[in-house]
């Protein structure tokens, strides 16, 4: 079990689904060159480290060879950690020599909407995936003096189910996982890894014609509002996580006109205080923001006094609630969308939706400078 207290830096990194198809494909290729099985070997990384990749099988015919590695994800906790991963390699007739095709199998996913880096149509093996296992297959061949076509397929036994706790199918990948990695490494709960993951949903609802996104910050306010939106296609619906700042600033940056931000108090009181990186240990809640914002809505001293004093947010929520003073989560919603527009320097029209747990609506307010130039933000 991974351990999600345990400190990032004292993780044991883990090596991506692309660095995996690479070891395995490097071995069945050798295997079917010397007609031998393969038990390990050494791939160099896009990071420019060399690592040795221990094979669980590998079989061997006259004009194709199977081999597969179990994918070690490290500490981080990967729907893909270990996976089995399979390539499979044969020599294949063509009029040029030399041609390398490569193709996915059984669980890996194929690519239905536009927007991800691999065209329509074609397997989910991500770009810098496909220049490693290239290139290796190359190497072999030029090493060995080969000249005839190799026709590499890669694999995932059990990528379909796999793929359930992914979001590859709101992405347009069906059929299985994608063979994914820009470095070749797995760092345990990257913010870079997750952040690409925000990019790369962003453009994939934008290829899709989606004008207007949904930023929620997981899957509680995700669910609220996909009710709150029947109308929109599932792409629209985006978990930023606590990256408010950073997806708000890529969906304009992707042409978006209109952002709604759903979520609850914990993390949407931050935004309203101006915070756009809204992690537990990023930034305190300002209970004497709230309690300034409360008194705007007329709070009673007293009142004041117990939001000063408060452990949660969300305490403060249900203080005013009680009070019958609604307008307050009208007025943190404000303050969020102005802060958002601030964020990205206004051209948008923001949204923000307060909920509570059990995803009943406390607030909403919108903000629309659609038609206003960027103000400068220095």
């Amino acid at each position: 079990m991974k351990d999600p207290e345990k400190d990032p830096s004292q993780m044991r990194r883990g090596y991506t689904t692309g660095a995996n198809a690479t070891a395995a494909t490097k071995a069945a290729l050798l295997a079917l060159i010397t007609q031998e099985p393969v038990q390990s070997v050494e791939i160099l990384l896009p990071i420019g480290e060399t690592i040795a990749f221990q094979m669980v099988c590998c079989g061997v015919e006259t004009d194709r060879a199977v081999c597969g590695v179990i994918k070690d994800a490290g500490d981080d906790p990967d729907a893909t950690h270990l996976a089995l991963i399979l390539a499979e390699v044969s020599w294949v007739q063509g009029e040029n020599s030399g041609e390398i095709h490569l193709d996915g199998g059984i669980g890996v996913g194929r690519v239905t909407k536009p927007g991800l880096p691999v065209p329509v149509g074609e397997a989910a093996i991500n770009p810098v995936p496909r220049r490693m296992i290239r290139k290796v297959a190359a190497d072999l061949l030029n090493e060995y003096g080969i000249t005839q076509n190799v026709r590499i397929v890669i694999s995932v036994p059990k990528g379909v189910e796999i793929a359930k706790k992914t979001l590859n199918e709101r992405l347009g990948i069906v059929g299985g996982i994608s063979i994914l990695g820009t470095k070749g490494i797995v760092v345990p709960f990257s913010t870079a890894a997750y952040q690409a993951s925000v990019v790369q949903a962003i453009k994939v609802a934008r290829a899709g014609g989606c004008d207007h996104l949904v930023l929620t910050t997981g899957g509680s306010s995700e669910k609220y509002a996909m009710k709150l939106y029947p109308e929109l296609p599932q792409e629209a619906f985006i978990q930023m996580g606590d990256f408010v700042g950073f997806s708000l600033r890529h969906a304009k940056r992707q042409g978006a006109s209109q952002v709604s931000l759903v979520g609850m108090m914990g993390k949407f009181s931050k935004i309203a205080q101006g915070v756009m990186m809204v992690h537990s240990k990023s930034a305190p809640v300002d209970f004497g923001f709230l309690a300034e914002v409360a008194a705007d809505c007329g709070a009673p001293p007293d009142l004041l006094a117990e939001i000063q004093t408060a452990n949660t947010a969300t305490q403060v929520g249900d203080l005013m609630q009680g009070a019958g003073l609604g307008i307050f989560f009208e007025k943190l919603c404000g303050h969020a969308c102005r802060h958002s527009l601030d964020e990205v320097g206004g051209g948008l029209r923001v949204e923000t939706v307060l909920t509570t747990m059990k995803g009943d609506l406390l607030g909403r307010g919108a903000i629309d400078e659609r038609n206003s130039c960027d103000r400068d933000r220095g």
